[in-house]
């Protein structure tokens, strides 16, 4: 199957590098023109740098490689003004918008990150989301697809609280954010605007790949590295795997971005290879 999204325009934060690069790929390559939005800075607080420009322009260049239009925005989720001006840019451009990734966030983790990293994570992971959602809500029609990036975290119980106040602001503003996609998803049905929320496991990314979080898999160690984080990640499954692949939570943001899934609303989809299974009991 091919063309599963054409004609639609898809916004996507976060989209330099990592799991929103490849939501920008994958949807193009289905189809749709992308609107690629990312800060483009590195934030104090996260122990590991974020994307350039350069991961951007890269990003741009990869979409346009299967003949989409793309439009390149560096702007900051945190500011909800420039969020706006984004939106604004985007229909100024395309003349409509179909698809909403938000999928910028920072894991500052650690225990020697401080309050700040508390206080970065809500506002990037939670406030940062709910910024690019209201901003794009308003100009959305029936049939259009919001698309929030969760946590396996969210879902599961509180941990031991070695990941110091980052780990703390992270886990909220997961859970938050999988509540306002409910609630989101409850007041938008009766349009037809359809709000559904993707919570992975790890991630083949830079933001599991760096030496933070390879100190908090693996705190018996001084200074381990991704070999020896990688031996420890599986713990977070219910499969035998470090982790998922980019490749893995985008299929699931082409379906929900697509018209197969139009009557799919308020979902919480796990993919995280048994995670959630390891931790919870069934719920009817």
């Amino acid at each position: 199957m091919s063309g599963r999204v054409t004609g639609k325009v898809a916004l996507i934060t976060g989209a330099a590098r990592g799991q929103g690069r490849a939501h920008a790929v994958a949807l193009a390559a289905e189809g749709a023109d992308v609107v690629a939005l990312d800060i483009c800075a590195d934030i104090d607080s996260a122990p590991y740098p974020l994307a350039t420009p350069a991961d951007l322009a890269e990003t741009v260049a990869l979409v346009e490689q299967h003949d989409r239009r793309t439009l390149a925005i560096t702007a900051d989720v945190r500011d909800p003004a420039a969020v706006r001006a984004a939106v604004a840019r985007t229909l100024a451009e395309f003349g409509r918008l179909d698809v909403v990734v938000a999928q910028a966030g920072i894991a500052p983790l650690g225990e020697d990150r401080g309050i700040q990293a508390l206080l970065d994570a809500v506002d990037v992971d939670l406030l940062g989301a709910i910024a690019t959602i209201n901003a794009a809500v308003p100009h959305l029609g029936p049939g259009a697809s919001v698309i929030a990036t969760g946590s396996l975290t969210a879902l599961r119980p509180r941990g031991g609280g070695n990941g110091g106040p980052g780990a703390v602001g992270y886990k909220y503003a997961k859970v938050a954010l999988a509540q306002y996609v409910h609630e989101l998803a409850t007041v938008l049905a009766p349009q037809q605007i359809r709000v559904n929320c993707i919570h992975p496991t790890n991630v083949d990314t830079p933001m599991l790949q760096n030496s933070g979080m390879y100190r908090l898999f693996r705190p018996d160690l001084a200074d381990p590295t991704r070999e020896d984080a990688e031996r420890a990640f599986p713990a977070m499954q219910a499969m035998p795997v470090p982790f998922v692949e980019v490749e893995d939570v985008s299929s699931a943001v082409v379906y929900l971005a697509s018209d197969e899934s139009r009557y799919v609303t308020g979902l919480q989809l796990r993919i995280d290879a048994g995670g959630y299974l390891k931790t919870a009991a069934f719920h009817p």
